[in-house]
């Protein structure tokens, strides 16, 4: 079996990455913390002309009809520029969810305009609060129990809640469920909401698997070329090895969010807990990448005009966002300490429930 990626995956990674590298600069960045939005329509229109933004929307709509096997390779481009737009929940939420629901009408309607960058679409989820870009969507999908409804803006009253990351915008939401926004409910709608968490915690793994590398990249960089008795720093022992066990912890985790995005992209029966150990995994690697980068930097690396923190700020917010490390840790060892979730035994079995 061949686990490779193929020339056309890469291409496209490539293809990314080359956009981000010159459009998506730390001054830009930085730029959208001062805007009132924190966003730039110009700037998703830019997204959505290279298949970022439709990527999983069905060609028959304007998309690239792709999967989420593609997606993780984007999005850990989107987390090594440290790209602030909603694409975790439109690009890889909303667009597959809009698909799944069921409705003709509301997928023909949203979808073309997603695909072609001209719509937002902000998706909550159980596990927060919190909605993320809640004041530039289009569109709002919103649980309500076991319920999915679909809500306009204007339906809906907004409370922005302050952030650790200038980046990311969040909102709380207001609104009053009817029959007329509601789109699934019961088992479908439980199933539906299940897909977005997994998606969304998905893009959010790949998404630190590009911070994390970015962090160790400036760490090295700045190593080589901070001296301290005649000598780069990066030549003490005790700095390399906190390097490499980063590094190591990158690798690690890298497998495992190619492993759950196959997961996704297929609807496997371990998808939950293959999720679940992406995010706890790359999560954790992002955060040591955080300190360690921090302490490699030293004083330098607390003043605002240091571009580290804009990398380390949204470590910890991803780590937060579809599900925090805790939440994931308990339902990684629900499905495989205590057999509640399917999971593939690598050498141990739950004990069976007598």
């Amino acid at each position: 079996m061949n686990f490779t990626f193929s020339e056309d995956q890469l291409l496209l990674q490539k293809t990314v990455r080359d956009f981000l590298a010159s459009e998506c600069t730390v001054d830009f960045v930085r730029s959208q913390w001062q805007s009132e939005t924190g966003r730039s329509r110009e700037f998703w229109k830019q997204l959505a002309e290279i298949g970022v933004v439709g990527l999983l929307v069905p060609e028959a709509l304007g998309g690239l009809e792709m999967d989420e096997v593609d997606f993780v390779l984007l999005f850990e481009e989107t987390g090594r520029a440290a790209l602030a737009e909603p694409v975790i929940s439109t690009a890889a939420v909303a667009s597959r969810l809009l698909i799944e629901q069921g409705g003709a009408e509301l997928r023909d309607r949203w979808l073309p305009a997603v695909a072609a960058g001209d719509a937002v679409v902000a998706v909550g989820h159980a596990q927060s609060p919190f909605v993320s870009d809640a004041h530039i969507a289009e569109l709002l999908l919103l649980p309500h129990g076991d319920e999915l409804h679909a809500v306009a803006p204007e339906a809906a009253r907004l409370t922005a809640e302050r952030s650790n990351d200038p980046s990311r915008r969040l909102f709380r939401v207001e609104w009053t469920p009817t029959d007329r926004t509601r789109i699934a409910a019961g088992e479908a709608g439980r199933r539906l909401q299940q897909a977005s968490l997994d998606r969304g915690a998905l893009a959010c793994s790949a998404e630190q698997l590009g911070v994390c590398d970015r962090l160790v990249s400036m760490s090295v960089e700045y190593a080589t070329q901070r001296h301290q008795f005649g000598v780069p720093i990066g030549s003490f022992q005790a700095v390399k090895h906190m390097l490499a066990n980063v590094k190591v912890k990158l690798e690690y985790a890298r497998s495992l969010v190619y492993r759950a995005a196959h997961s996704v992209a297929l609807d496997g029966r371990c998808r939950a807990v293959d999720v679940s150990m992406a995010k706890v995994a790359t999560s954790d690697a992002a955060l040591e990448a955080a300190r360690t980068a921090l302490q490699v930097h030293g004083a330098i690396g607390y003043t605002w005009e240091q571009d580290l923190h804009v990398w380390m700020r949204r470590a910890w917010s991803l780590d937060l966002a579809w599900g925090d490390g805790a939440w994931h840790r308990a339902r990684l060892a629900s499905g495989v300490i205590d057999a509640a979730l399917p999971a593939q035994s690598f050498g141990y079995s739950a004990p069976r429930a007598a």
